[in-house]
């Protein structure tokens, strides 16, 4: 990376990062909000679904495993754009697959291309999000992932308003592919070139201090806690129009209407996260993100009707979002190896994102979704007592660089 940049430059690249953040989200939650019409055409059972939903796990697995060697040889700005380009090629055959070919498997594999892009970009960018904090001297990653959130926002709200028109997937799908192509093309050149390959650079200037992030204890567990709440938070992308719509008996556009009360709640929680962490502190904030997603997801599952269901969705999103961004900035307080860091947390936190959604499902098809919720409501308590690992410290080798 280039540490001479200009204060106009790191702006341009701040901005295009905002933008590029939304658009996995915008993608994702378009495909969520149309998940009940699919599941429909498909006449697919629960189980089946979840097993489609498996796909976008696939996908995602590899890109994930992959990530950081290809970031490492291609840098972060091609893996980002190779990326998005995967996701929304993804999103169209899965438009014109149920559409035209409504057969669960071509769906399947719509989704693992889906999810290659996804897994894979989602560690890049997170990477390339990094180095911007460390280049402006400032915390962005909750806003960068807040982002990400009025992504998932406006593809939910976009899915409700075309429900309600009676827009078809095919048409809804294909208008949101145009508009990412349009924002990929304006923004994708304001990201520095070569910022993936320069941390692969100061990794061997710096041998002497390099270790094995994958052996660090704290590394681990922080993995852990991101590895809960990102299970919390890929839950309710994956299975909450579903859930709504099976649990009180309600339309899908209902269902999108909740799951754009979870979205909300989301972005306003990573918007407002950087005043009380300054004020509180990454474990005190931490703590109460973990009693906020337990005590909404018990309101959900225990809800005796729809408005107060919406309640605990309203609970659950605002304590589902800080886990993940958190733990990504607690992973890169050293300076000496940050990235690798950052990015193996990335991998532990997207595989529980996908990986455990398909799960969930096939769990909802024995006992009902709702009360297969009941698992998140477990981890988000594990999270709780996890948090004194995220506590800011100055690590032990910076100070033996600062001296030598």
């Amino acid at each position: 990376m280039d540490n001479s940049l200009s204060f106009h430059d790191l702006r341009k690249w701040k901005y295009a990062l905002f933008v590029l953040f939304s658009l996995p989200g915008l993608s994702f939650s378009t495909w969520i909000s149309r998940t009940p019409d699919i599941r429909n055409t498909l006449e697919a059972s629960t189980s089946l679904m979840g097993w489609i939903i498996f796909g976008l796990a696939c996908g995602s697995i590899v890109g994930l495993l992959i990530a950081n060697k290809v970031i490492a040889k291609l840098g972060t700005r091609p893996v980002i754009l190779i990326c998005l380009i995967f996701i929304i090629l993804g999103l169209s055959l899965i438009g014109i697959n149920a559409s035209f070919f409504p057969v669960p498997f071509l769906i399947f594999l719509s989704l693992v291309l889906f999810g290659l892009g996804y897994g894979m970009g989602e560690v890049a960018i997170n990477v390339d999000g990094a180095l911007l904090e460390q280049a402006a001297s400032k915390t962005l990653l909750p806003a960068l992932h807040g982002c990400f959130s009025a992504g998932t926002l406006i593809g939910a709200g976009l899915g409700y308003l075309t429900l309600g028109l009676g827009i078809s997937t095919l048409y809804h799908l294909i208008g949101i592919v145009f508009i990412s192509l349009i924002l990929i093309g304006a923004f994708i050149n304001k990201i520095p070139n070569g910022n993936g390959k320069a941390i692969k650079e100061t990794e061997k200037a710096d041998g002497e201090y390099k270790s094995n992030v994958w052996k660090e204890k704290r590394t681990i567990l922080i993995g852990l806690i991101v590895l809960g709440m990102a299970f919390a938070e890929g839950s309710a992308n994956e299975w909450l129009p579903l859930a709504i719509v099976d649990g009180f008996a309600v339309g899908a556009q209902s269902g999108t209407l909740v799951y754009v009360v979870f979205l909300s709640a989301m972005l306003v929680a990573r918007i407002s996260a950087g005043f009380f962490l300054d004020r509180f502190g990454r474990v005190t904030v931490l703590r109460y993100a973990a009693i906020f997603a337990a005590i909404g997801v018990g309101v959900l599952i225990f809800a005796p009707n729809l408005p107060i269901g919406v309640l605990g969705v309203f609970l659950w999103g605002i304590g589902a979002s800080i886990g993940f961004p958190l733990g990504l900035s607690a992973a890169g307080d050293d300076p000496i190896d940050s990235a690798q860091r950052v990015g193996a947390v990335s991998i532990i936190g997207y595989l529980a994102f996908l990986v455990g959604p398909p799960l969930l499902g096939m769990l909802g098809d024995a006992i009902g979704l709702l009360n297969a919720m009941s698992t998140v409501l477990l981890v988000v308590v594990a999270v709780y007592f996890l948090a004194p690992i995220v506590k800011h410290r100055i690590p032990p080798n910076t100070k033996k660089a600062s001296h030598s």
